[in-house]
């Protein structure tokens, strides 16, 4: 069965080139050209990625991101801006988006970004089905990951991760005990190079330290290699 691309765009020539070439791809593509109309869209069509521009009329692409991670809608996004457009990545990246590309864009780059976003995300199971205990699950203290379903939890609860936050957290505890760099997880978990803006990193660890850390100040699992990285590791006994 063919991908699903809901493209939400408000001017006609991008639709029309984004969704050519996505069917040449072997895309079925799903069109809308507000902020509105793309919410309803995710919600009634459950697109397998959204490429979604960040001007738009009614609700703009940031909103847009806000409100569908709001509902749960867990789509992946691919964010366009054009070169003038006030656009802080980090902030877009917090509210939902995967990746964003400036306008004006080679087509054959987006169908290229397109398929590097799908190809991460499918480790997500479209269809749930009874967890075997205890296989394929990473434990470390009271953080306990389940790769295959995309779920963690802490002290038995399950945590509300974004998508990103939750690879952030596999890639750390997959490599338990060894200090990784802020490059090596850019590079890792969002899989090209943002020019070594590494406040992305930052921000996804200060967010994960506030759903598994007791206190946030003096981390037991996260911790901070001064001048180097981060690092996981089994929490210490008091």
């Amino acid at each position: 069965m063919n991908k699903k691309v809901l493209v939400v765009d408000d001017e006609q020539s991008i639709v029309t080139l984004l969704k050519y070439n996505l069917e040449q791809a072997g895309y079925s593509v799903v069109t809308g050209m507000d902020g509105e109309e793309g919410i309803r869209l995710a919600a009634d069509e459950r697109p397998d990625l959204m490429i979604l521009d960040l001007m738009l009329p009614k609700l703009d692409g940031m909103e847009v991101c806000k409100q569908l991670r709001q509902q749960k809608i867990n789509v992946p996004i691919l964010m366009l801006t054009a070169k003038d457009d006030e656009f802080d990545k980090v902030l877009g990246l917090e509210l939902g988006a995967d990746d964003y590309m400036t306008k004006p864009f080679s087509p054959r780059e987006v169908v290229a970004r397109v398929k590097a976003i799908l190809r991460r995300t499918q480790t997500q199971p479209e269809i749930v089905e009874e967890k075997p205990e205890d296989e394929g699950q990473i434990k470390i203290g009271d953080v306990k990951i389940i790769p295959d379903f995309y779920e963690a939890y802490f002290m038995e609860n399950l945590l509300e991760l974004t998508p990103k936050e939750f690879e952030l957290l596999l890639y750390l505890a997959k490599n338990k005990g060894r200090v990784l760099t802020r490059d090596q997880l850019l590079s890792a978990v969002w899989n090209y190079d943002f020019a070594g803006d590494t406040r992305i990193v930052d921000v996804h660890i200060s967010h994960l330290r506030e759903k598994i850390e007791q206190n946030t100040k003096k981390p037991s699992y996260i911790k901070t290699i001064r001048g180097l990285g981060y690092k996981l590791e089994e929490p210490k006994g008091e």
